[in-house]
């Protein structure tokens, strides 16, 4: 049932899909979460770039968690983009224009009363002698190689100690003590920079993880610069798909504010000029697997949050994920789709069709982009939308551009473009040494000369579209239109 304020939350969600056939799985089979939950999940329905074998599958609920009583885990609720848009209430190749019509529609969050906050039902502070978040919260590993159990799905909010502004992202957090939790930072990330001012200032950042929410804001808080620049709050994304405020509720313990309607709260504060060794009590030199398919190397130092206390509503669910899996591709993917749509849809109103942030690279690495040439002027045009592509989402490392005949989501279909309308001594573009995502491990100098410095990539354009003037020469064979359903009533 919904939560007491009416909104949509996690346990709506799971009740849609228990209505669906093959959508949800549940296990009574009592499962360690150190690495075995993940191993399991890893067959059912990882995908993503998960080590094969895996496949694109069931959401799943563990009913029985060894060592957490009172929890269930759920994992993989995004795992499949036909969930996910069955969840946000459209069709899976429109989830970008959703999303991009939200980003231009927002509607602010807003604060209810504590005794409406069914996160905070059960409460467990710091200051309580046996306080432990490792006891309390089934924070699962991926790999038997982890640094520590890790939040995967943890909704970080945070507000600028300057401007008041507020923002939502996602964070890999390691559990590092009774009451200490990593955090890691890709460089730029707007949280960061709020911690950089608190740590100017000589304070802590007060923080809000909230874990178990509406999956609109999990995907609404992988937006990155320029579509939402400091200063936005994403949680306004998630308001403007439902059509309501997110609602917030103020903290038991810290001046932040966290997600009123979510399974999990952990309450804490980003301490200033305080770092640890991210495997300091697994010394794997390993952090977790991360979304382009390898485990990250553990850094050397991170910023702690210092927990203060950990809120949870009566029959908690934890959800993770695997950090290479699906729910990653879809989660970051949609909205990067969302961006490059925004942006080259503002320089070229009706040109560009679609755009596929591929699994095979996480949903940050590769877009498809399928585009369509209406005059002979419209030529050139497609590699500036790839360009404009670039710039909306600066980890895109690889893109591929289509015509309009090719099903973007058909890994096939666009193969075979490849291999009939391109040339690769003429219609490949390369601009090297930008500015990628850190993960990559062949950002390095060790792999090309022509990188200079880790993290340095050079970004290409695979130009698999028809030239305007030879259209007619590539038109795929036409076959009769007719209705399916006359013979195969059932057909899908």
């Amino acid at each position: 049932m919904a939560n007491p304020t009416g909104s949509y939350d996690l346990r709506d969600a799971i009740n849609q899909l228990a209505q669906i056939p093959d959508q949800l799985v549940t296990t009574d089979t009592p499962v360690d979460p150190m690495a075995e939950l993940a191993g399991v999940y890893r067959f059912v329905g990882a995908g993503g770039t998960v080590k094969r074998p895996t496949r694109i599958g069931p959401a799943m609920i563990f009913n029985k968690v060894k060592g957490f009583d009172d929890f269930k885990v759920l994992i993989g609720l995004l795992a499949s983009r036909k969930r996910v848009a069955h969840l946000f209430g459209c069709k899976p190749d429109k989830l970008a224009f959703l999303l991009k019509d939200a980003v231009n529609n927002p509607i602010a969050p807003i604060t209810i009363a504590r005794e409406q906050a069914v996160c905070q039902e059960i409460a467990h502070k710091a200051t309580d002698p046996d306080f432990d978040i490792r006891k309390l919260v089934p924070a699962p590993t991926n790999t038997e190689e982890d640094a520590g159990p890790y939040i995967t799905l943890g909704m970080l909010y945070a507000s600028d100690p300057e401007t008041g502004e507020s923002d939502v992202t996602i964070h890999r957090m390691c559990y590092q003590s009774k009451d200490e939790i990593s955090i890691y930072f890709v460089p730029g990330r707007h949280i960061d920079v709020f911690r950089e001012k608190a740590e100017k200032a000589g304070k802590p950042l007060p923080v809000s993880i909230s874990i178990g929410v509406d999956p609109v804001i999990e995907v609404s808080a992988c937006f990155e610069p320029p579509t939402t620049p400091i200063g936005f709050d994403e949680l306004s994304i998630a308001g403007g798909i439902r059509g309501r405020a997110v609602e917030l509720v103020d903290c038991l313990t810290v001046n932040a504010k966290a997600i009123a309607n979510a399974e999990v709260v952990i309450e804490g504060e980003i301490l200033p000029n305080v770092r640890v060794a991210e495997d300091q009590n697994s010394h794997t030199g390993k952090a977790m697997p991360e979304f382009p398919g390898y485990t990250g190397p553990a850094n050397k130092s991170l910023p702690i949050i210092k927990v203060k206390a950990v809120t949870y509503r009566k029959n908690p669910i934890y959800q993770t994920c695997i950090g290479p899996s699906e729910e990653h591709v879809n989660m970051a993917g949609i909205p990067t789709e969302a961006s490059i749509l925004q942006m080259v849809e503002a320089a070229m109103p009706g040109k560009l069709l679609n755009v596929y942030a591929h699994r095979s690279g996480g949903g940050k690495y590769l877009a498809i982009l399928q585009f369509k040439k209406s005059v002979p002027a419209d030529e050139g045009k497609h590699k500036q939308a790839a360009i404009l592509a670039f710039a909306a989402f600066s980890e895109l490392k690889h893109i591929i551009l289509v015509d309009e005949d090719v099903d973007i989501y058909d890994t096939d279909d666009v193969l075979w473009a490849m291999n009939t309308r391109f040339q690769g001594d003429i219609d490949i573009s390369t601009i090297t040494g930008v500015r990628c995502h850190p993960l990559d491990p062949s950002q390095r100098p060790e792999y090309s000369p022509f990188i200079r410095q880790f993290g340095s990539s050079a970004k290409v354009i695979f130009d698999c579209t028809v030239p305007f003037a030879l259209k007619a020469e590539f038109e795929r064979a036409r076959f009769k239109e007719v209705d399916i359903k006359r013979f195969l009533p059932d057909f899908e």
